[in-house]
């Protein structure tokens, strides 16, 4: 698990496409906000909600799935509760993400494991919007 400021830094640098798992439509939610800064520095981010797949979140098609993305994916950022992980980092395995990135709060050591032993970077418990803006990481050009 990435834990070292180091370590965190070179992974939201050299992360492109972001699918954010459990993307908000909601203004008030975190999960929108995060989005939203996320695009505005630069990231390609393609929402993940089952039931607000084909509309669009900050002008980007949600998807069902991370099946669903057509593209190869950086990073999962998980915006779902601690009890489902374990099935999104299953799905992130699945597809060949090469990490994924729990929110605050949002802990489960052992889906955090089995991603680390599929050769995934993992983050849990924190915010990359938070982390960005720490860690001055330069907005994408």
């Amino acid at each position: 698990m990435l834990t070292a400021d180091a370590d965190i830094a070179r992974l939201l640098e050299q992360t492109r496409t972001i699918a954010l798992v459990g993307a908000s439509d909601r203004p008030d939610r975190a999960a929108h906000e995060v989005m939203g800064m996320l695009l505005t520095h630069g990231y390609h981010v393609i929402p993940v909600n089952p039931q607000l797949a084909g509309q669009t979140i900050h002008g980007q098609t949600v998807v069902a799935t991370l099946a669903d993305v057509a593209e190869p994916i950086d990073l999962v950022d998980v915006f779902r509760r601690s009890e489902f992980v374990a099935e999104v980092v299953a799905d992130a395995i699945a597809v060949g993400a090469k990490a994924v990135w729990t929110q605050l709060g949002v802990i489960d050591h052992t889906a955090a494991a089995r991603a680390e032993a599929a050769g995934m970077q993992v983050v849990m418990d924190r915010c990359p919007k938070i982390e960005i803006r720490r860690l001055g990481i330069p907005k994408k050009q």
